[in-house]
């Protein structure tokens, strides 16, 4: 481990956020849903990311339209930022209208070598908490890389289960895109600059936020669980989505709550979600 990655562990930072109605009811918009959440309704899971985001000036983003590293998490000299996911732990909910504190540290640092260069792992852990009762934990998973070579390929994921209980096909557009970025104030310009993203990152079109995945497979999930708790849910990125190219949620019920996933149309996984849920 480099000093750099040594020193940033440990580093933290503290934010506070209201949870705004507006905010919501433009995210049901957003899914094509009515605009009908009130004051004091639960926060669905993952809605989380409209919230809480760094208040970054045009002038610190980097070429990329993301915030330039170096001010939380350290710049590895690795451009390309990869959101992985992570794990969320549940013990309430988040309330419309509430005041929340955020406060996240950095917890592991992992500096490897793979098939198409050096890599970075941070992970990064996120207590939510309301009048200093802790609510939900989050814990990221973040890779950093190398800017993309002409020609390189990506690596296959794994071939999607052929056993969902229930499916809903998804064509992405670049409007759902660019609302959500507008949502969560994220400038990155893989979701909204079709140019930028073939050119210079080599994807073939507009990328799928992951966290826009990620809520959409938990919804999908929620409307199948009837009226068991949700206490806990893994998520899993594993390859990218793109614009007007569409996907299928599928999953299937467990004992512990469901297995979910995104299936590409080669039939492999962008991304797998466990949720647990109370019996």
């Amino acid at each position: 481990m480099t000093t750099l990655s040594a020193d940033a562990i440990g580093r933290s930072e503290h934010v506070t956020d209201t949870l705004d109605l507006r905010q919501a009811r433009l995210m049901q918009l957003t899914l094509d849903r009515p605009a009908t959440y009130q004051a004091g309704d639960p926060l669905p899971p993952f809605w989380h990311y409209l919230y809480f985001n760094p208040q970054i000036r045009h002038s610190d983003l980097g070429p990329d339209g993301h915030e330039q590293l170096g001010r939380f998490i350290p710049d590895f000299g690795l451009p390309r930022r990869m959101w992985a996911g992570g794990r969320v732990s549940i013990d309430a909910p988040l309330r419309l209208g509430e005041i929340v504190e955020k406060t996240s540290k950095i917890r592991a640092i992992e500096e490897k070598s793979g098939r198409s260069g050096r890599l970075c792992f941070v992970t990064v852990d996120h207590d939510f908490s309301v009048g200093g009762a802790h609510r939900l934990r989050e814990t990221q998973n973040i890779v950093y890389r190398a800017r993309a070579t002409p020609g390189s390929t990506p690596p296959l994921s794994k071939p999607a289960p052929e056993d969902a209980h229930f499916t809903k096909m998804v064509t992405p557009d670049p409007v759902l895109l660019f609302r959500y970025s507008a949502l969560i104030f994220y400038g990155h310009r893989i979701h909204y600059d079709a140019d930028y993203t073939r050119n210079i990152e080599g994807y073939p079109n507009l990328v799928v936020h992951g966290p826009l995945i990620a809520t959409l497979l938990i919804q999908l999930g929620l409307e199948h669980l009837g009226h068991r708790r949700l206490t806990a849910f893994d998520i899993r990125a594993m390859a990218p989505l793109f614009a007007d190219t569409p996907f299928t949620l599928e999953g299937r019920l467990t004992p512990k709550g469901a297995s979910l996933w995104a299936r590409r149309l080669n039939d492999t996984i962008a991304m797998t979600v466990t949720l647990e849920a109370t019996p």
